[in-house]
């Protein structure tokens, strides 16, 4: 009579059971920054989506609504490369929920704030904790990725832009109706994100302590290209986050008001309209990171930038419905370049995960706050529809992501 083996669980820790479950495990970890950035970035669209109402209220120009888009976004962009830096050498599993208790702080402020500079000061704030969040939070994605490094960056990345597709919904069904004091009831988001992030703080502290024995303390190997090469691909890769989040920032800070201006449509119609295109970014976001591992990062970076021109040229130009059309295929089409932007960056400086992060999220947030309060004033000399007409060209940089290596192996492996 042959002997059964024991039906232990020691028994039933095979390697290709041990890496399953670890498969399982760092798919739930990256669902769960995927979802905690979708709660941040809730909150943070909350900030263009009230621009309206804000503009109403607080009798503000233009000019001015640009200048807190330049506070959020700059305190964000300053800060983020710093972080990126610093958690590269002492990487800090709780600074997540630490930098959430912040948004949540400038939040509040927010739902407060009776003047301009109240109003820049929380948004300065809600910037801060975003400054925490990004960086950090893409080095966990990276870390969960099991190698598939574009599709980790695109399901961490869909979760933000979902969340910022909700912000116009949200601030029309529950801010325009109660007032500006009811932004204090996104506070509810803040805390589960900080309980979640906890939770994702343990596993990061875990998996540290786990790499540390593994690697023997040995540092990473850098520059798989001469560093002139690698100069230049970083050059082009800044040219083309500039171009797209020039445009981008049009949008967001000001496509409510421009429908409101040239269609007259209502403040509650013209959220409608910007969840439509930031729900096309969330999913056009999902498709850039898998494709780049399919195919290579360099022709997503360029189809995705430079694919946008036929249509952003053609939306001044065309009714209400066209218009709508339109911005799910720009949002779609642009969306899809971030992700891939980044993980190129990050191969071509490997072992340099947070710096990138926070380089390239900074240059996004600070090139963003820049241009929302260049356009604010450029709006407010000429008008919104001229602004929206000359930036339908800055897609037209996209024919620079030529100029990048392939960095890749295999990519079509």
């Amino acid at each position: 009579m042959s002997e059964l083996a024991p039906s232990t669980p020691a028994a039933l820790e095979t390697p290709a059971h041990s890496q399953q479950a670890a498969d399982e495990t760092a798919l739930k970890i990256l669902g769960a920054i995927s979802f905690a950035h979708m709660l941040n970035d809730v909150i943070q669209s909350l900030i263009p989506a009230i621009y309206p109402l804000l503009q109403e209220v607080h009798s503000l120009s233009y000019r001015q609504i640009g200048l807190i888009t330049f506070s959020f976004q700059c305190t964000a962009s300053l800060l983020q490369p710093v972080v990126g830096i610093y958690t590269d050498r002492r990487p800090k599993p709780y600074s997540l929920a630490i930098g959430m208790a912040c948004t949540l702080v400038g939040l509040v402020l927010l739902s407060q704030a009776h003047n301009l500079w109240f109003i820049m000061a929380a948004a300065a704030l809600v910037g801060t904790g975003s400054s925490v969040f990004h960086p950090e939070a893409s080095r966990m994605a990276h870390m969960a990725a099991g190698g598939r490094h574009g599709f980790a960056q695109s399901l961490f990345q869909v979760g933000g832009n979902f969340g910022t597709s909700l912000g116009p919904l949200l601030a029309a069904w529950i801010v325009f109706p109660n007032g500006q004091g009811s932004i204090g009831y996104f506070a509810v988001l803040a805390m589960v994100a900080i309980a979640v992030l906890m939770r994702v703080g343990a596993w990061y502290h875990g998996r540290l302590r786990e790499r540390l024995v593994q690697s023997g303390g040995r540092k990473p190997r850098y520059a798989p290209l001469p560093t002139k090469r690698v100069v230049g691909a970083i050059a082009v890769l800044v040219a083309l986050v500039i171009s797209k989040y020039i445009y981008l920032v049009s949008f967001t800070s000001y496509y409510a008001l421009y429908l409101i201006d040239k269609f007259h449509v209502t403040k509650a119609q013209s959220q409608v309209y910007a969840f439509v295109f930031l729900f096309a970014v969330a999913a056009g976001t999902f498709a850039g990171g898998p494709l780049g591992d399919r195919f290579g990062r360099k022709w997503v970076i360029w189809f995705s930038i430079l694919g946008v021109a036929p249509f952003s040229i053609a939306l001044p130009h065309v009714g209400l419905s066209a218009t709508v059309i339109l911005t799910v295929f720009i949002g779609m089409i642009l969306a899809s370049a971030f992700s891939a932007i980044l993980v190129f960056a990050q191969e071509l400086l490997p072992g340099r995960v947070g710096t990138v992060a926070g380089l390239f999220f900074g240059f996004a947030f600070g090139v963003s706050g820049i241009a929302a309060a260049a356009l604010g004033a450029w709006a407010d000399r000429t008008s919104l529809q001229h602004v929206f007409a000359m930036c339908a060209y800055l897609p037209l940089a996209g024919i620079l992501a030529g100029l990048l290596p392939r960095v890749e192996k295999n990519p079509l492996n």
